[in-house]
């Protein structure tokens, strides 16, 4: 092929940096206190809105992923970032009603996954086989630097315009980073026809008997049930236990910035080490980062448990896509993914509920942190049971030269 296959990774990087997970989940919090100013509406009112987006993603992934094996991952993300931007932008004409604001994340919650990692990882896997860890860590920096860019920017935004002005100006990004460079620089679904890596590897069905796939999935879920919580209230958390709504919010950007750090240090080991040992010693590293929570209101303990965690989430979303194509192949790759990635959604949507709900009650996050950091480090077990082997010195040096 005479186009770059780099030049793919670059729109990928921009596609997800304004998908779902950088747009809708890491501004999430900062918008919770506006709106319940606005509205009256309790926490958990607002964080239930995240829960049914994130719902409604999960029963969409598989059918989103099978769509991309099939006709081809652009045909699927196009549209999607192009939705998500519209009903993102709607959301600054919202009445005083919950039905409105539900609605909305509904309708991002279908074509959420159109445009986030699992369709661009189909693309870029195709395209790459030994450096693939790599290539996919830079992918998935885009929602890092989402992670990092996105809150700060919102605060900015509703300090200076207000949160309705935020959400307009927000989704403009979404449409302009997120349509025009994959409408230019993504492959048509002609020339994905003719990938240099073959696409071999298990049917769907096939891969879904296997003893490994249900232990992805089950390490994943724990993980994201306790992460969503921690991220989808952090601000909140923080600007309880003391700090500003500033300084909340420029922890949350430390965060984003250590998941980039996490995504390409961990694209280097996974062309090296085996990727069960990477994931697990990221997912120990975000159970340290949320036992921190209870430790105390400063704001370096705020930023090293954001980092810790950071780190831990960007290394975990290199982990999933290389597992699942090392594992079971290309073949039904964006499926796999897209089952996977339901059952992230659905701990992402129960954490944030839950997390809102004992707060509603208690009046505190303390109670339910330790537990949630204890299930992250259960997942990153898991991962170390699973049959991906270490490359072969031959391979490493392929690797290295390549």
């Amino acid at each position: 092929m005479s186009r770059n296959p780099w030049w793919i990774v670059c729109a990928a990087f921009l596609g997800v940096s304004v998908s779902f997970a950088s747009i809708v989940v890491f501004s999430f919090g900062v918008f919770i206190k506006p709106l319940q100013e606005s509205f009256g509406w309790t926490r958990s009112q607002v964080s239930l809105a995240f829960s049914i987006g994130a719902l409604t993603v999960c029963f969409c992934s598989p059918f989103l992923g099978r769509l991309a094996d099939r006709i081809g991952a652009k045909r699927v993300i196009l549209p999607s970032a192009a939705v998500l931007g519209l009903a993102y932008g709607s959301m600054a004409f919202l009445g005083g009603g919950l039905a409105q604001f539900y609605a909305t994340y509904v309708v991002m919650g279908i074509v959420g996954n159109g445009a986030t990692q699992l369709t661009y990882s189909r693309i870029v896997s195709a395209r790459f086989d030994r450096r693939r860890g790599m290539a996919l860590a830079f992918v998935m920096t885009g929602v890092g630097v989402g992670a990092m860019v996105i809150p700060a920017l919102a605060q900015a935004l509703i300090a200076a315009r207000g949160w309705r002005q935020a959400y307009l100006w927000l989704a403009g990004v979404v449409l302009l980073l997120g349509v025009i460079p994959a409408a230019i620089l993504l492959p048509s679904a002609k020339e994905g026809s003719r990938s240099p890596v073959p696409e071999g590897g298990m049917a769907s069905r096939q891969a879904r008997r296997t003893l490994d796939f249900w232990k992805l999935v089950l390490a994943f879920f724990l993980f994201s049930l306790a992460v969503n919580a921690a991220v989808a209230h952090l601000v909140p958390m923080l600007t309880d236990g003391g700090l500003t709504a500033a300084s909340a919010a420029l922890a949350s950007s430390v965060m984003g910035a250590a998941t980039v750090v996490g995504r390409l240090v961990t694209g280097v080991l996974l062309d090296r080490f085996s990727g069960a040992r990477v994931g697990c010693v990221a997912c120990l590293l975000a159970a340290v980062g949320l036992g921190l929570a209870n430790a105390g209101g400063t704001m370096v303990m705020a930023c090293a448990m954001a980092a810790l965690i950071g780190f831990g989430m960007g290394a975990e979303a290199d982990v999933m896509p290389y597992l699942i194509s090392r594992r079971f192949g290309l073949r039904s790759m964006a499926e796999l993914y897209g089952v996977a990635f339901s059952a992230f959604a659905l701990a992402g949507a129960a954490g944030p509920a839950l997390m809102g709900r004992v707060f509603d009650k208690t009046g505190s996050y303390r109670l339910l942190t330790p537990v949630l950091a204890v299930l992250i480090a259960v997942s990153g077990l898991l991962l170390l049971t699973l049959r991906v082997s270490t490359p072969s010195p031959v391979e490493l040096e392929h690797q290295l030269q390549s």
